[in-house]
């Protein structure tokens, strides 16, 4: 039996339904226009995936959904492969729920059918699009009491506007304050890749294959830079207009050229994370650090000292670049421990968290979120934030934060 506004509703042939809950037909013709869409049809994984659950649960055989059966139906795997070391089904469904997010946030799809597939289960869920109830527009006897209540709001909002920055300052201003309140200049120090120096990364045969096929994020992310990546450029310029805008003069040094010496001068921010030495030495003792930058074409990830399990924080680089929907940073504010000066940190996995990390950084919405998670005063505390950041055909979208932690 369905119950009333359940969040899982498997829709029985010949049931009734209730208001919430769309038909068979509905829902595999929902299915068809997402798979059909730009989100899923250039894939492989990712729409088998999506049409397997879907189409078992409307077989009613939605308590099968587990993750080795998913392993061994839809990616091939062997029947009795470790799903501890082999984390392809939660990685793919992860990048499926992202992808149906994208969808459903595009301008017309708000009234279809809803499929959606939950954090920690394989069994989708089906809804009804939600109407939204339409406003009373107020009459002529009320004008005047809203246009009186108006202007008193508009007055107050001016009096806040002149008066309240000067007592409490913005959650942006208390983020930056113990970096910009230094009498030296802030060194910027840009990450530099290594394939000028090194051996070329391996190329794959399939890129040699012709100019159509797509290169892995490594290829790309190699390919788009000569000695520092176009992301970090553009990380750095954002970041560059703000500390000038503040007032505080700056200057740049690549990870290779910048010294001890030159961390130990003043405030520094350290710009991407792979390709910078200077960051992951510092990241290396925090909570939130970077791991898995020794295989080049393998999955790199955000690791949690507090939860070492956890690898869904991740992205893998064997991918083509166009398949990457999602992408994570880690922004960091700290005294450290071995110049004892303040740093700031914008470092992504790829070069789409790096350029999102700049972003949040300078925006003072994602700051207020950041003040919201404090819960104290945190103006002089040591703060790391993860965030995320949507990939579309290879372009970040807005930042949003995933963790918070504060000492």
């Amino acid at each position: 039996m369905v119950r009333q506004g359940s969040v899982l509703e498997r829709p029985e042939a010949g049931s009734r339904l209730n208001a919430t809950t769309p038909g068979h037909k509905a829902i595999r013709e929902q299915l068809d226009r997402i798979l059909a869409s730009t989100h899923f049809k250039n894939s492989k994984r990712y729409p088998n995936l999506l049409q397997y659950v879907v189409v078992r649960t409307l077989e009613g055989k939605g308590a099968e959904l587990k993750e080795r059966t998913i392993g061994v139906e839809v990616l091939g795997r062997e029947p009795d492969y470790d799903t501890s070391a082999d984390p392809a089904v939660r990685i793919t469904a992860g990048e499926v729920r992202k992808r149906l997010v994208q969808y459903y946030q595009e301008p017309g799809h708000e009234l279809e059918v809803r499929i959606d597939l939950a954090p920690g289960s394989y069994v989708p869920c089906f809804r009804l699009p939600v109407q939204k109830p339409g406003i009373a527009l107020p009459d002529a006897a009320s004008e005047k009491k809203y246009l009186a209540a108006g202007v008193a709001a508009a007055a107050f909002l001016l009096l806040v506007a002149i008066f309240l920055p000067r007592a409490f300052p913005s959650a942006i201003d208390q983020f930056w304050d113990p970096v910009l309140n230094s009498s030296s200049a802030v060194l910027l120090c840009v990450g530099q890749r290594s394939n000028l120096s090194t051996p070329a990364a391996p190329v794959s045969p399939a890129l040699e294959s012709g100019p159509n096929v797509v290169p892995s994020l490594f290829q790309f992310e190699q390919m788009s830079s000569q000695n520092v990546a176009l992301s970090d450029l553009t990380a750095l310029s954002r970041l560059a207009v703000l500390v000038q805008g503040k007032g505080k003069s700056y200057h740049i040094r690549s990870e290779t050229t910048a010294t001890l010496a030159d961390l130990r001068d003043g405030p520094v921010v350290l710009i991407g994370a792979f390709d910078n030495e200077w960051t992951m030495r510092l990241m290396n003792q925090m909570r939130f650090r970077f791991e898995g930058g020794n295989d080049v074409f393998g999955i790199r990830w955000i690791a949690d000292r507090q939860n070492p399990a956890r690898r869904d924080w991740a992205v893998n680089f064997a991918l083509p670049y166009t398949d990457v929907t999602e992408d994570y940073a880690i922004i960091t504010r700290v005294q450290d421990p071995t110049t004892g000066r303040m740093v700031v940190v914008a470092a992504g996995l790829a070069n789409f968290g790096t350029v999102a990390a700049a972003e949040f950084l300078a925006d003072v919405n994602s700051m207020e979120d950041v003040a919201r998670r404090s819960r104290s005063e945190w103006k002089h505390k040591n703060v790391q934030i993860v965030i995320a950041t949507g990939v579309i055909n290879g372009d970040s979208g807005r930042p949003h934060v995933l963790a918070t932690h504060f000492w």
